[in-house]
């Protein structure tokens, strides 16, 4: 039997040189570097077969996914456009959804609020992406500048999704306890929360055994040392609250799925965590 499986973090080499697109230039170099960082197997440039649409659209079939992900971006530093994400959509809308981004510091409140709803209610897009703690200057999820955000998801009832990990250039905005704040002033939000703030597991683990609404895809870093601490909770109370994300371009989407089998994971979790889980957080409907 064929696993339905939602790749939460799912991006083509082309939507961006920092992805892989262009050979021969530092940011093609980077994914390189970090593609062995998080333990790729074999070829370090598994990733260039997604330089082009018909690529992506061919590695997401042999990876056999019912659907990937794909995550927009915006940040002073990286801007990845919703309507590019909107035309990955449109290259398979059956097996493609998209996720939104806005920066209410670097477009204004009443642009960044225009744009999010222009991304839902005209692009299709399945949530809107956030990621205060790469900003200029770096700001914490509770930060009062992104409530207006926080607050239109809730009422068009579609996810937030926050950045976290390592990449962060300053560590302290890697702490994961600005969420509580979040969670507790929107109960009805739904929060994913990509890398998992890795390495701070039990901080961001405490926070999601308290508030049901936080949900953890910790994509490439689900493989690192000190994560197994995902697979134990996941194991047990956080079921239903863990996702599965490949990382693709960093991480081979089909390497990425077997190796989460052999995390331990139960079989009574699998379904929840490869599929389940994200369709409900999405609101699409379950295969």
């Amino acid at each position: 039997m064929t696993r339905p499986i939602i790749d939460m973090r799912c991006r083509p080499a082309y939507l961006h040189d920092f992805f892989g697109r262009t050979p021969g230039t530092p940011d093609y170099e980077t994914v390189r570097w970090l593609s062995r960082r998080v333990g790729t197997r074999g070829d370090d440039q598994h990733f260039a077969r997604s330089a082009t649409p018909e690529g992506f659209l061919a590695e997401i079939a042999d990876a056999r996914l019912t659907r990937a992900i794909v995550v927009g971006r915006h940040t002073p530093t990286q801007h990845l456009p919703n309507d590019d994400i909107a035309a990955i959509v449109a290259l398979d809308p059956d097996r493609i959804s998209g996720i939104g981004a806005v920066d209410p510091i670097v477009q204004g409140e009443a642009a960044a609020l225009t744009e999010a709803e222009r991304a839902i209610r005209d692009l299709g897009l399945r949530g809107l992406d956030v990621e205060p703690g790469f900003g200029s200057p770096a700001r914490h999820p509770d930060d009062r500048a992104y409530f207006p955000v926080y607050e239109l998801a809730q009422s068009l009832d579609v996810p937030i999704f926050l950045m976290s990990g390592p990449t962060n250039s300053d560590p302290r905005f890697n702490d994961p306890a600005g969420i509580a704040s979040v969670a507790q002033a929107f109960p009805r939000l739904r929060i994913g929360v990509f890398h998992g703030y890795w390495p701070n597991v039990q901080a961001i683990l405490g926070l999601a055994f308290r508030w049901e609404n936080i949900h953890l895809i910790p994509d490439m870093y689900l493989f690192q040392t000190g994560s197994r601490a995902y697979v134990d909770a996941a194991n047990g109370w956080l079921g239903d609250q863990l996702l599965f994300g490949s990382s693709h371009p960093f991480r081979p989407i089909r390497q990425s799925i077997d190796d989460a089998l052999s995390l331990g994971l139960k079989e009574t979790v699998l379904d929840r965590f490869f599929h389940d889980n994200a369709a409900r957080l999405l609101g699409l409907t379950p295969a």
